[in-house]
């Protein structure tokens, strides 16, 4: 019996990383990059605080999202400073029929994505500890800046990354590394 009929199962990119390492633009200069590539596909999260200046995702209630989570809404979900985080159940569709889908996700949820998809990559996008406490405080989130920065460095050490990004130059260099990684794997 023959696959040829059958599509390429599709991989799912989780995009990982402490906070202030530049995700969300990194994510945002590869969609930018790839908006004509159909077989590529960045959902946005869905999380329990409001859209800022610095994170891309929609917004939701803690009731909607228990709700959500429920009528099993999100393919993958998951708490993290206070607020809870969920990927739409819509990517399972999209990687079942070939596509490559991109995602800012949590460490945390790498075992569950492994356990549901045949094909995940994880890519670390990180920075030195001083780049990291100056971007959270840009961000007015400076409460344990230094320990947070410094805790980054820690669990990027435990992480087995399939392609690790340091984000401490110009964001351009960075989604060009990025970009050059989605298309070759």
């Amino acid at each position: 019996m023959s696959d040829e009929g059958a599509p390429k199962a599709g991989v799912l990119f989780l995009v990982v990383g402490p906070s202030g390492a530049g995700k969300d633009t990194v994510i945002d200069g590869a969609r930018a990059a790839l908006s004509g590539d159909p077989t590529f596909v960045f959902p946005r999260r869905i999380v329990t605080r409001p859209e800022g200046r610095w994170e891309k995702h929609d917004s939701i209630d803690e009731a909607a999202f228990a709700e959500a989570e429920t009528r099993g809404d999100f393919v993958l979900s998951w708490q993290a400073h206070g607020l809870r985080y969920g990927v739409p159940a819509f990517v399972s569709r999209e990687i079942d029929s070939g596509k490559r889908v991109v995602v800012n996700t949590s460490r945390a949820i790498i075992p569950a994505a492994r356990t549901r998809f045949s094909t995940v990559r994880v890519v670390l996008v990180t920075a030195p500890a001083e780049v990291l406490a100056a971007r959270i405080a840009t961000r007015g989130r400076d409460a344990g800046v230094p320990s947070r920065a410094q805790r980054a460095e820690a669990l990027n050490e435990g992480l087995e990354a399939d392609c690790t990004i340091v984000n401490d130059r110009t964001p351009e260099e960075a989604v060009a590394r990025m970009v050059a990684y989605l298309m070759n794997v």
